[in-house]
């Protein structure tokens, strides 16, 4: 790896650690703590939450006509979501030893916590917890589809992509042939950073 990529990695690492202290910052601000993967808010904390609940008529009553007419649509996306998410997982459990590739961790992708506010409603609670499964279902997705891109094709596209993965950084040069016979098995091998993180 180059120079400025290391450089820029190296920055962006910082920027995450920089990102954890602000959130943890945000934990003080809103009076919660998270205690064994569980969000615990303070009593008075919890108490000025339910006070601030839309119950369900005023809720249905706000709602845009629209918004509630896409709901099957909506809603219709999650059977091919679960489905989607098993055939994932399979493939991950059955290629992933072969490949020697360090399997995905579906707990650090998707996250159900918003449950635990007060301020929501159950459609709201319910609506979060679709979107946290969903949202994380892609992201846990995408992390198993890059370590299998690094170990099948680890180089960077020529055109401009609109974002990158996690395993990119350690792909070849768009054009470096040479690089890329030499240097491939290595490549393949190059999960080190995901061993030592657990």
């Amino acid at each position: 790896m180059d120079e400025k990529l290391e450089r820029l990695i190296n920055r962006i690492k910082e920027l995450e650690h920089e990102l954890r202290q602000e959130l943890q910052r945000k934990q003080e601000e809103f009076f919660y703590r998270i205690d064994r993967d569980k969000v615990r808010f303070e009593q008075a904390v919890r108490e000025r939450h339910r006070k601030l609940i839309k119950r369900i008529p005023r809720y249905l009553l706000d709602a845009s006509v629209l918004n509630i007419v896409t709901v099957p649509v909506i809603w219709g996306c999650l059977l091919p979501a679960l489905v989607l998410d098993c055939w994932v997982t399979l493939y991950q459990a059955v290629c992933f030893p072969v490949y020697g590739i360090p399997k995905v961790k579906r707990g650090q992708h998707i996250v159900f916590d918003r449950h635990a506010l007060a301020y929501l409603n159950w459609i709201e609670k319910v609506n979060c917890a679709y979107c946290s499964y969903f949202t994380g279902l892609i992201s846990y997705i995408r992390e198993i589809g890059a370590r299998t891109e690094q170990y099948w094709c680890p180089i960077k596209h020529a055109r401009r992509i609109s974002s990158i993965h996690s395993r990119y950084r350690y792909f070849f040069d768009y054009g470096d042939g040479e690089g890329y016979r030499r240097k491939l098995e290595e490549v393949r091998r190059a999960f080190a950073d995901i061993e030592e993180r657990g």
